[in-house]
């Protein structure tokens, strides 16, 4: 995880989300090494290798009827809140970042093995109903 852009807060109950906002944690920032033997590396405030970004969602207000709490949502590049280290009243720690709810592009009840854009087209075309999948032939 990367440290810079990180704010701490120490909270003693949960963080609510407003309005139709999102609010996610877990996201991924740093070198990664794909499946496939690919390194990725960290391009956290460099303006190569960019790309969107999977996030856990922590927290969504009342007026979001897209998605929910629990599910993993991707992000277009750049379109979330520096980082807020939160600690609970238990001492467990975590970052959370508000999203821009008009740039999450996909949404998965699962977490998905790795965030490049290949496996986010495969999610969305095999999500997509037969009938409005472009025609390939």
């Amino acid at each position: 995880m990367a440290t810079q852009n990180i704010n701490a807060i120490k909270v003693t109950q949960k963080i609510k989300a407003l309005h139709d906002d999102v609010l996610v944690e877990e996201m991924e920032f740093g070198e990664r090494s794909l499946s496939g033997g690919l390194i990725l590396i960290n391009d956290d405030g460099k303006g190569y290798g960019i790309r969107p970004r999977w996030g856990k969602i922590y927290a969504v207000g009342p007026k979001q009827l897209d998605v929910e709490e629990g599910q993993w949502i991707m992000v277009d590049h750049g379109r979330w809140s520096r980082g807020y280290l939160i600690e609970d009243a238990n001492g467990e720690q975590t970052t959370i970042r508000k999203v821009d709810p008009k740039d999450m592009l996909l949404v998965s009840n699962e977490k998905p093995k790795d965030d490049t854009q290949s496996m986010a087209t495969s999610i969305a075309e095999n999500a997509m109903p037969e009938s409005s999948k472009f025609y390939k032939g």
